[in-house]
């Protein structure tokens, strides 16, 4: 990127952001998650533009989706799809990186998922159960023994990552540049802040791909049992292009370890902030998956995802353009008082938690839910069972995006760190 080009793209994330803010401060709520302070707590930011309609149009140029009868709707209707329709001028839209088959429709979305399946397959996952046990047990023998710990840094973050790492077939030596890149390309969901961001993203892009390249090449020389040896074998039986791979390993990391990574997060604080569901969990273990669900529910790891009309229609009565940006509010979606009772409670034993949409829902439902309720669920109980008088050390810190909702810090303690 020249400098020329920089100063270009500054200037137009400067009028963009400029744009929003004023409409923000005009009152236009769709508007203002995408901004701080209301993104810090988008809850009842939702509630007001449910009120306004199941479908709410913002100055600032898409629509919001916001209860889950609309949300559901876009998502499994054939009338959107992840990509601007043909013949529109809007494939000329400012792409951050490549993800693969999320940012794809059918055939290629189809094709390409096809290939990513099998490694996620509820046989495959029943197989990971020890090795996912094995690394949360690794990394709380470490944290636990300290008795004040951070529970992102020390625990969240480093978990999914050793897992999916493991699942990839990368070796331990380069795990720790792999969380580094990793946490740069999540950053891309929100959009690049500015030029000098978007050149990092770039950098941690090329990276990963000259890392997956050289992984690749030695699965071709020796092939293992994991998921870059089947990629390998993918390409060479031309199920998928040598330059799609990058973009699907890419996809694959992201993937595999932003939503379980915010999920502990997110899950840990509702229940500590919930005495009595902590104690709940700690009295009966066997409630982690419910208490994972209700995590997904009541604090999505995946706030928001996009969709673009592909011809006329209407959702829920409220009529859509072709070639308008649907923006699918899922956080909103899951606390909706018409399918939810009481949805601002947290509730580990609420009967229909499991009726989320965090993982999206039609074509685009997340190939990797098993892997991360998996996780969830180990990571859930294995604290509840090991460290049943956790509590916070320090306030929280919340990561400043939208679409990915997170912790960047989370100070614990236990009886041994008091």
């Amino acid at each position: 990127m020249n400098l020329l080009e920089g100063l270009r793209i500054d200037a137009q994330l400067r009028l963009a952001h400029t744009f929003s803010w004023v409409w923000a401060q005009r009152g236009d709520h769709a508007g203002r998650l995408l901004h701080w302070p209301w993104q810090h707590t988008p809850y009842p930011t939702y509630a007001r533009l449910r009120a306004q309609g199941p479908v709410v149009s913002s100055p600032v140029g898409f629509e919001a989706a916001t209860t889950r009868a609309s949300v559901g709707e876009v998502l499994r209707g054939a009338e959107f799809g992840v990509e601007p329709p043909q013949g529109s001028g809007l494939h000329e839209r400012f792409d951050v990186v490549d993800l693969s088959f999320l940012l794809r429709d059918p055939p290629d979305h189809t094709r390409l998922r096809r290939v990513a399946r099998p490694a996620f397959a509820p046989r495959m996952i029943r197989t990971y159960r020890d090795s996912v046990e094995q690394v949360c047990g690794e990394l709380l023998d470490r944290a636990l023994e300290r008795g004040r710990f951070d529970l992102m840094h020390d625990f969240a973050q480093p978990f999914p990552i050793r897992v999916i790492a493991r699942l990839l077939g990368v070796p331990a030596s380069d795990q720790a540049r792999f969380v580094e890149i990793g946490n740069t390309i999540g950053s891309s969901l929100d959009g690049a802040r500015s030029a000098r961001h978007l050149a990092r993203i770039r950098k941690a892009s090329a990276e990963l791909d000259q890392l997956f390249d050289r992984l690749l090449a030695e699965r071709r020389a020796q092939p293992r049992e994991d998921v870059l040896s089947s990629l390998a074998a993918a390409v060479d039986e031309g199920q998928v292009k040598g330059d799609e791979v990058g973009a699907m390993c890419r996809l694959l990391l992201v993937a595999g370890f932003e939503t379980t990574v915010n999920l502990i997060g997110n899950g840990v604080m509702a229940l500590l902030r919930n005495p009595e569901q902590w104690r709940a969990l700690v009295d009966d273990p066997a409630l982690a998956p419910a208490a994972v669900e209700e995590v997904l529910r009541y604090d999505s790891p995946v706030q928001t995802t996009g969709r673009w009309v592909h011809r006329d229609t209407e959702v829920q009565g409220v009529p859509l353009r072709r070639g308008s940006q649907v923006i699918c509010l899922l956080g909103s979606a899951n606390r909706d008082p018409e399918h939810f009772t009481d949805p601002d409670r947290f509730d580990v034993r609420r009967d229909n938690a499991g009726e989320h949409l965090s993982f999206s829902s039609g074509a685009h439902y997340c190939l990797g839910a098993p892997l991360a309720r998996l996780e969830g669920e180990v990571a859930l109980r294995a604290l509840a069972e090991r460290a049943p008088d956790l509590a916070p050390a320090a306030m929280p810190k919340r990561r400043r995006t939208l679409v990915l909702r997170g912790l960047s810090d989370f100070p614990v303690r236990t009886g041994a760190g008091r």
